[in-house]
């Protein structure tokens, strides 16, 4: 394949992206097929990050491009305002089989972005529906990234993502993270230390009252920020703060869900059910945009009250639910259930905790950390050069065949669940020769 001319390159302003250093030096992927990219320059690379924490099924899965063909040349397109297409329906159906508890109503979106955005009107609202509508306050936390819509970046707590956009949404505090490298440094799965950390909350309260508190947001596992991972007992308190005060508990599932831990969704590896989650990414292995909000039916119920004829959520995309979407999410949930790969992390979760670790005395390494088939490994940064070891470490990565995340001064590590023994093996082995190669 040709590739383009640095002029070509300029037209697409690229995201979370350093567009010059990356024009002056691209790295462009051509095609996929399961485990691997090809780059526009013939080279294999093994996805060690399934694409951005999205393609847990593999690459160019047939079914579901079979599934969107047919779907393109039966029905392209369908408005779900006031009128709506059996697929619809049938995936919802077939979603709330594979959720938590009673989260059993599903609000199509198309994006984790627009998820938490609708999760948290539908949170506000609820409050109002039920005649408590001075709960207007949101709650989110340090280093959370929940998508890039005003109401994900004022609950997120990233910096960057927050600082070049002024004050965002009003009624807005934070908790406190749960990264502490002092007491939990290289524990091999969730740290032991931490669970008060979730008494954060009630400090909130105390200072802004329940009253005014509308919801809580997390994700179970921070991903964007580096992998941090919740305190053992971290969500189960959560969950009994906010029962104790009646505010909702929202899951940011957009990169747990669809088996990342070994289970449907996060809520249930942790056994702790929240009251709305949100998810994108997995729901059609990252081939067609698409995410969905699910919420208890009690949510659900506390709308459909008064006229039968009169709108009860007054939101909604015009892509809601879209018919090739759909296709590629039902063809996906055939292909995860059928091949064991909701749950497929959990038989690997011991070798993959094993393997990441065993990168401990590598250099640089100051942290790592995982969870299902997630990994983490932090280095330190450079003086006065933030970010550089990690980036360096990324492209070192990139030219030896092996795609990995970089968030800040870590490589993240996100495998398709149809990864073999043998590709863990490669990635790590990979990591630890570019890792001796750093200054």
């Amino acid at each position: 394949m040709d590739l383009p001319s640095r002029q070509a390159l300029e037209a697409f302003w690229m995201p979370f992206t350093a567009n010059r250093q990356f024009k002056a030096s691209p790295r462009l992927l051509a095609r996929a097929e399961g485990m691997y990219y090809w780059s526009a320059d013939g080279r294999r690379m093994l996805d060690a990050a399934a694409g951005l924490w999205c393609v847990n099924a593999g690459h160019n899965r047939r079914e579901i491009t079979e599934a969107v063909a047919q779907q393109l040349a039966t029905l392209d397109y369908a408005p779900t305002f006031q009128m709506g297409h059996p697929l619809a329906f049938e995936l919802a159906n077939r979603l709330i089989e594979v959720t938590p508890g009673d989260l059993n109503r599903v609000f199509f979106v198309n994006s984790g972005s627009e998820a938490v955005d609708t999760a948290l009107k539908i949170a506000l609202a609820y409050h109002r529906v039920r005649d408590e509508a001075s709960r207007q306050r949101l709650i989110g936390r340090e280093k959370a990234y929940h998508g890039v819509g005003f109401g994900g970046t004022s609950v997120g707590g990233i910096v960057n993502n927050r600082k070049f956009f002024g004050p965002l949404l009003p009624g807005v505090d934070h908790l406190r993270h749960t990264l502490d490298h002092e007491r939990n440094a290289f524990s091999r799965g969730l740290p032991e230390w931490g669970a008060h950390l979730a008494d954060d909350l009630e400090r909130l309260i105390a200072l802004h009252d329940a009253s005014t508190i509308a919801a809580v947001i997390v994700e179970p596992v921070q991903g964007s920020a580096g992998v941090i991972l919740p305190p053992k007992g971290y969500l189960q308190r959560l969950r009994e703060i906010c029962d104790r005060h009646g505010i909702l508990l929202i899951f940011d599932e957009v990169i747990t869900g669809f088996g990342r831990l070994g289970a449907s969704f996060a809520a249930q590896y942790f056994d702790v059910t929240p009251d709305i989650i949100t998810a994108a990414k997995g729901l059609t292995n990252g081939a067609v945009p698409m995410g969905a909000v699910f919420v208890r039916q009690r949510i659900y119920d506390a709308f459909m009250q008064g006229p039968e004829n009169a709108i009860e959520l007054f939101h909604g995309y015009t892509y809601s639910a879209h018919p090739v979407a759909c296709a590629a999410a039902r063809a996906a949930l055939d292909i995860y259930q059928r091949d064991g790969l909701l749950t497929r992390a959990a038989s690997l979760e011991k070798e993959w905790e094993q393997a990441v670790h065993s990168l401990r005395d590598a250099p640089h390494v100051i942290d790592i950390r995982n969870i299902g088939l997630i990994g983490a490994i932090e280095l330190q940064p450079r003086p006065n050069a933030p970010t550089a070891r990690a980036y360096e470490a990324f492209t070192r990565c990139f030219e030896r065949g092996v795609l990995v995340r970089v968030t800040g001064d870590t490589i993240a590590l996100s495998p398709p669940l149809i990864i073999e023994r043998e590709q863990i093996d490669e990635i790590i082995a990979t990591l630890g020769e570019v890792l001796r190669t750093l200054e």
